[in-house]
């Protein structure tokens, strides 16, 4: 039964953190195009900053903690599917400190990447999500 209970918030964890790691370049593009100092930019800081500390953090540790446990517990250490989904979360774990470091850099009013970085950008979480999703219902191998 704990089983249980810690893969619903193993899921609700990443449900959490995907739709963070979705949201935040969303705010990038339109950060990147706000002139520094205005009151756009300064409030794009402050809801960044609240995302990123209130819900994506917490929601990546619990993700990888919870996580972990399972993958133990359900002997998929040694599965092939389980290895491309952790290359995977291991990869938007890095892209989670790139975004990380670009709320720094916004805050301090220096990003140096454009609005159409940061529209590409937003596609990777995507990308791995899908790859995830599938290795984790198909497990094609």
């Amino acid at each position: 039964m704990l089983y249980l209970w810690l893969k619903a918030l193993h899921v609700i964890a990443v449900i959490a953190w995907m739709a963070g790691m979705l949201y935040l370049p969303r705010l990038f593009v339109y950060h990147a195009d706000a002139a520094v100092g205005s009151d756009k930019s300064e409030t794009f800081k402050v809801m960044e900053r609240r995302l990123l500390k209130f819900i994506i953090n917490p929601a990546m540790a619990i993700t990888w903690v919870v996580g972990l446990w399972l993958a133990y517990d359900g002997g998929f250490l040694k599965s092939g599917w389980f290895h491309v989904k952790f290359a995977c979360v291991f990869l938007l774990s890095g892209l989670h400190g790139y975004f990380s470091a670009a709320v720094r850099a916004f805050a301090e009013d220096r990003n140096t990447k454009t609005a159409r970085h940061w529209r590409i950008m937003n596609e990777v979480p995507t990308l791995l999500m899908i790859i995830i999703v599938v290795m984790v219902i198909v497990k094609p191998f």
